[in-house]
């Protein structure tokens, strides 16, 4: 397939791209400076922009098949509104160049999920990431209104272990403690039900 990945230069979209490429797909990468996306390989194309941009997503979009978002604040307690600003555009310029398949990853505990989240995750949630967590809310319930064939996969907490394709997704999981889940496997799943008409339009909770 020919991939837009969106978010590319942080840990998860790093592990997208690489993978992808790995996978044999083409492979574009939307980025606001393309020195800090660190890989090179004859089916990648990097697109300079900032992802609220609807002329770069425009330039980015052209001849996809599929947009992947693991855009986000990094490290950063802040969301200074980035997915409320993004999303808008992400849907936007999909429907004016006909892609119809996004994959989004957000978080467990945004939305509906924070029920089934484990009593220390769930302060988290409230304290330190309630404007992570507000802004991501936002854009999932764009992304649910839109007429896409959409996957939003909330992982729960990310690091930065191997690669093991042990995990669990469902819309509901059982959880307990401060679950955890690799980026490499988070990003591996993503592109494993690329294909899967039964993940669209489905909030999905991603679990080693």
């Amino acid at each position: 397939m020919k991939l837009l990945i969106l978010g590319a230069t942080g840990k998860t979209g790093r592990q997208l791209a690489t993978q992808a490429l790995e996978k044999g797909h083409d492979v574009t990468i939307l980025a606001r400076d393309r020195s800090k996306v660190g890989i090179q390989h004859e089916r990648l194309r990097i697109a300079e922009g900032d992802v609220t941009n609807h002329a770069a997503l425009g330039e980015a979009m052209g001849k996809q098949d599929a947009v992947i978002s693991a855009i986000g604040r990094g490290m950063s307690f802040k969301s200074e509104n980035l997915i409320e600003r993004s999303v808008p555009a992400i849907l936007v310029t999909m429907q004016t160049h006909g892609i119809r398949r996004l994959v989004f990853t957000s978080a467990m505990g945004v939305g509906d999920t924070y029920r089934d989240a484990p009593v220390m995750a769930r302060l988290f949630f409230r304290t330190l990431l309630r404007g992570i967590y507000a802004d991501k809310a936002i854009g999932e319930r764009m992304i649910r209104d839109s007429a896409l064939e959409w996957t939003i996969v909330q992982p729960v907490q990310l690091t930065d272990g191997p690669l093991t394709k042990n995990y669990r997704a469902a819309e509901r999981l059982p959880l307990s403690g401060m679950p955890k889940i690799s980026r490499a496997d988070t990003a591996h799943f993503i592109l494993d039900r690329l294909h899967d008409p039964s993940t669209f339009r489905k909030t999905l909770v991603l679990s080693g």
